[in-house]
């Protein structure tokens, strides 16, 4: 079996039992795309890797990219195909392989990897995947879980994370998901609210995230509770990884903290 095969099938047991169409809000979308800009997408050459149910790929897709590419080793694929088929947009392909090897010979303009890296057996083995589908002169970009800002989560879920991801899906989604994200849409609620609650822990995670309804709540809940593996990174880290990498532009490279609790990153391949 594939070293992540269990990760990707956990995903899938989560994307497949969600409502057809993305989870996303366009404003979620271009905030996790930030700092690139339409013109990175439009009439380009765009590849996603670890897609899912397609719920970014629908957003990319409405910016017309010249073609668009979702590769998933879960066979939540098939909940990709039909959220892209609901979509006006034609010119795209939906692979199910693993991404730490998949390659082709033609090269993209853009290549993106949300939420993927942080979960893979060997996170460096993706990163290589993204930079070796990047045209020359094409950008790639990632996000992924911080070191920093996630001290509760290191120490408190992820615990409850190694036991839960073994258990049935239904049993982690019902019986842990829910009561914990009901308890935390509870906490985010609140404290969004209150400017005097700044220094409490997952502040700007709990801003932005409390614009949505309680089902995205426990959606984020269950994916965190169901993957047998999570990674979180240093500033640090990236940056000695950004560093270390020949191919890329090191003054085209951006690493960016978002919601106090994640790491944007990208940058220019040679």
């Amino acid at each position: 079996m594939n070293s992540d095969q269990k990760t990707a099938t956990a995903f899938s047991t989560s994307w497949n039992n969600l409502p057809e169409g993305t989870i996303y809000t366009y404003e979620q979308f271009a905030d996790w795309f930030h700092p690139l800009k339409e013109e990175n997408i439009k009439d380009k050459k765009i590849l996603e890797l670890g897609c899912g149910n397609g719920s970014l790929m629908v957003h990319v897709a409405s910016l017309k990219p010249k073609f668009l590419t979702g590769v998933d080793l879960g066979n939540s694929v098939s909940s990709c195909e039909i959220n892209m088929r609901n979509t006006n947009y034609k010119n795209y392909s939906i692979i199910k392989e693993d991404l730490t090897s998949f390659l082709t010979k033609e090269k993209y303009d853009l290549v993106y990897c949300i939420g993927v890296l942080h979960h893979l057996k060997n996170p460096l083995s993706g990163f290589k995947s993204v930079l070796e589908n990047t045209e020359k002169g094409g950008r790639f970009h990632c996000w992924v879980y911080a070191k920093e800002g996630n001290t509760i989560i290191r120490y408190f879920v992820d615990p409850i994370r190694r036991i839960s991801s073994k258990l049935p899906w239904w049993v982690t989604k019902y019986c842990i998901a829910t009561p914990l994200s009901a308890a935390y849409f509870f906490y985010a609620k609140t404290v969004s609210k209150i400017t005097l609650f700044q220094k409490f822990p997952l502040y700007e995670y709990s801003c932005w995230i409390s614009k949505r309804e309680f089902a995205f709540f426990r959606h984020v809940a269950f994916d965190q509770l169901v993957t047998p593996q999570t990674r979180y990174f240093s500033k640090k880290e990236i940056k000695n990884l950004l560093k270390i990498t020949p191919s890329i532009d090191l003054s085209s490279t951006y690493i960016i903290f978002r919601n106090g609790n994640s790491w944007k990153f990208g940058g220019i391949k040679h």
